[in-house]
């Protein structure tokens, strides 16, 4: 046994996927200023596109998650990424930004939805027993290329050819991981004749109930557990001092301190790369340590990344903000395997469905840090006290983090019929 098994293959393919369908969750921020230039349209109009598209890349997770147990991985990601390219075809003709609300926001918003580190969670499920740790870092790590690292390529298109390519290059993206699901994912390690990575028996069944029904009597169940409202309370602030800032704000605080937008790009792509050693070590390691333990410690870092951060910002990229994208990435999205950890260990077979609905907050914190950040540049005229605001808030989360196994026992078990 070692890399030759073929859930590293899967994890391979599947990387593919998280990366195309990332790719779509942070191009709008880049295309922003030429929609407005050329089709005339207001900031808040593209706004409420992406607001719609970001929230749907929460609310369809769960959903998602059990439609994928149903009717299969290959299924329902290749549709998603199918969808996915089909949107950034109709958005690059979208006649108003009516239809660019329609076809980024809507239909971006339920591909990208669909193949989340949720899709990335039930991989890693279906086909690791030992080293899923790491296996769930390698496909964080993918999502997050998509969304930060390749924005300078895409930057580097729009300078040749226009807003238009950097949406198109996402749509090619998005139809050549459809081929690729297509040919090579497989469902489970028993279809290819083996066990999971580390297992001596393959206890995992697919499941046979209505997927809306598991979605809703999961989170029935979910309701009364402590230990789930503590991991959804802590994803909220973490999405609120990841998503929420950096997808959307990061570009416009650079910009008030005289920095152009290309410059920015490279630092939110240095934050990409950052992310995956941070992910895939976070991965490592939470195989080997407490995971509670990982993620107080991971939250407390981030929050002195980010009280540096508005003492760091000028118009040029020098040493000290390099410092804080290889810092901050290397922290943004390691959050994620520790918090799969904990949905395994405490909902068992239910995880990837359970983690569904921890992401919804993680969106939910992200969607109104989003709006925040921008009343409260427009009143005080800085980004400063929100960056200052959101290293408090990654204090809290790090308390969650180490509360979210004080409950004596829970066990969340979805209706089976």
């Amino acid at each position: 046994m070692g890399w030759k098994h073929p859930a590293w293959r899967m994890t391979a393919v599947a990387s593919t996927a998280l990366l195309a369908a990332g790719s779509f969750t942070t191009v709008a921020g880049l295309i922003t200023d030429s929609l407005v230039a050329e089709r005339g349209w207001s900031r808040g109009a593209i706004g409420s596109g992406v607001a719609i598209g970001m929230v749907l890349y929460g609310v369809v997770a769960p959903f998602s998650a059990a439609m994928t147990d149903r009717f299969g991985l290959r299924c329902v990601t290749a549709a998603a990424l199918v969808l996915l390219a089909v949107a950034a075809s109709l958005t690059v003709t979208a006649p108003s930004v009516v239809w660019f609300v329609v076809w980024w926001g809507v239909l971006a918003g339920l591909g990208t939805g669909a193949v989340t580190m949720v899709f990335g969670a039930t991989v890693a499920q279906r086909w690791f027993v030992r080293r899923i740790g790491l296996a769930s870092g390698i496909l964080t790590a993918a999502s997050v290329v998509g969304q930060f690292a390749m924005l300078p390529v895409l930057s580097a298109v729009m300078d040749r050819v226009g807003w238009r390519g950097p949406v198109l290059v996402c749509g090619a993206l998005a139809a050549g991981a459809a081929i690729l699901v297509g040919i090579v994912l497989r469902e489970h390690p028993r279809d290819v004749g083996v066990q999971r990575y580390g297992a001596t028996a393959d206890d995992i069944a697919p499941a046979r109930e209505d997927p809306l029904r598991r979605t809703f009597s999961v989170a029935m169940a979910c309701i009364g557990s402590p230990r789930f409202w503590t991991l959804a309370w802590m994803f909220l602030l973490c999405g609120a001092t990841t998503n929420g800032l950096m997808w959307s704000h990061f570009t416009p605080a650079a910009a008030d301190h005289g920095m152009p937008p290309t410059a920015a790009s490279s630092l939110l792509a240095v934050i990409g790369v950052a992310n995956i050693a941070g992910t895939v070590g976070a991965g490592w390691l939470t195989d080997r340590v407490d995971a509670r333990a990982v993620l107080a410690v991971f939250f407390c870092a981030r929050g002195v990344t980010l009280a540096v951060l508005p003492f760091a910002l000028g118009a040029r990229v020098d040493p000290a903000l390099i410092g804080f994208a290889v810092g901050f990435g290397l922290l943004d999205v390691a959050t994620v395997p520790p918090t799969l950890a904990l949905c395994r260990r405490y909902f068992g077979p239910d995880a990837a469905v359970v983690f569904g609905w921890v992401n919804v907050f993680h969106q939910v914190g992200a969607g109104l840090m989003a709006l925040l950040a921008g009343l409260t540049r427009d009143v005080e005229g800085s980004y400063t006290p929100i960056w200052l605001m959101a290293a408090h808030l990654c204090v809290c989360a790090a308390i969650l983090g180490v509360l979210a196994g004080r409950e004596r026992r829970v066990a969340v078990v979805a209706c089976r019929s």
